[in-house]
């Protein structure tokens, strides 16, 4: 191949086929070969696949970013170009992830609509990610939920209310103060984690690695993914500090210094 493919990072060996993959999607949708590129490609992830952290994404913005800079797509196409190339691992891309890859900041994101940054966010939650042992597939945990939908569509549609209702709670919570947009933020997930429950996406080595959580002192969590394995979201008291062997897996997720940042 033309392209001279370095990878390094924890993770960087688990992006040796997904690279080719995308790199093919990435040419037959602006009718080029591969032939085309030559060069060294650098890249870098500590990022894990199918663990719900948005790897896809993060690649997807890379290529599509590289495409820019080739000039090959507009710098205004990035988004949607990746959202595209997203495709070959959800099935169809909700853009979600992809617009936090673009961004690098928390989003108010609704499908369809350009996404609005939350730049007021007045406290800081201890919210922490970790991952549960077990990777996830997300288009097998689509599929599960369209089949679940379509046995029992009521059920479907008051598991995507409940889902809805969890989302706007988690950014009114986020532009609220202490204590109350805790006590909201703790009814948003548990409502998050309910619908995983419910979808089936949350049994086997997720639901150890959550109710580990929980007997920890976890206020609520919920998969960061599609479930079934993969990271998880959990919200912990005003002030807590990872203690012992909890500090080995729970990672913060926002900056110490800046309530905003990521």
């Amino acid at each position: 191949s033309p392209i001279d493919l370095k990878l390094s990072g924890e993770y960087g060996a688990e992006l040796q086929i997904l690279f080719w993959g995308v790199l093919e999607k990435a040419c037959d949708l602006k009718g080029l070969t591969r032939d085309r590129f030559r060069g060294s490609v650098h890249l870098h992830s500590d990022i894990p696949v199918g663990a719900g952290l948005g790897a896809s994404a993060a690649l997807c913005v890379a290529m599509s970013r590289w495409f820019a800079a080739l000039d090959v797509i507009a710098a205004s196409e990035v988004s949607e170009f990746a959202r595209t190339l997203e495709n070959l691992f959800h099935g169809e891309s909700s853009g979600v992830d992809i617009a936090v890859a673009v961004s690098g900041q928390p989003l108010r994101f609704l499908r369809g609509e350009k996404p609005e940054s939350l730049k007021s966010l007045v406290w800081r939650p201890e919210l922490y990610v970790s991952y549960s042992g077990q990777r996830g597939v997300t288009l097998e945990c689509v599929n599960q939920v369209k089949a679940l939908i379509a046995k029992n569509p009521e059920e479907g549609h008051r598991l995507d209310a409940q889902m809805q209702e969890s989302v706007h709670m988690a950014e009114k919570a986020l532009l609220m103060s202490e204590p109350e947009g805790r006590a909201v933020l703790r009814k948003s997930l548990s409502l998050a984690g309910d619908c995983f429950e419910k979808w089936g996406l949350a049994e086997g080595a997720i639901q150890n690695h959550m109710s580990r959580l929980r007997e920890s002192g976890a206020l609520a969590v919920k998969p960061t993914g599609s479930g079934r394995g993969g990271y998880v979201l959990s919200l912990w008291p005003a002030g807590f500090q990872p203690p012992g062997e909890l500090q080995k897996i729970l990672i913060p997720c926002f900056s110490m210094a800046n309530p905003g940042q990521i």
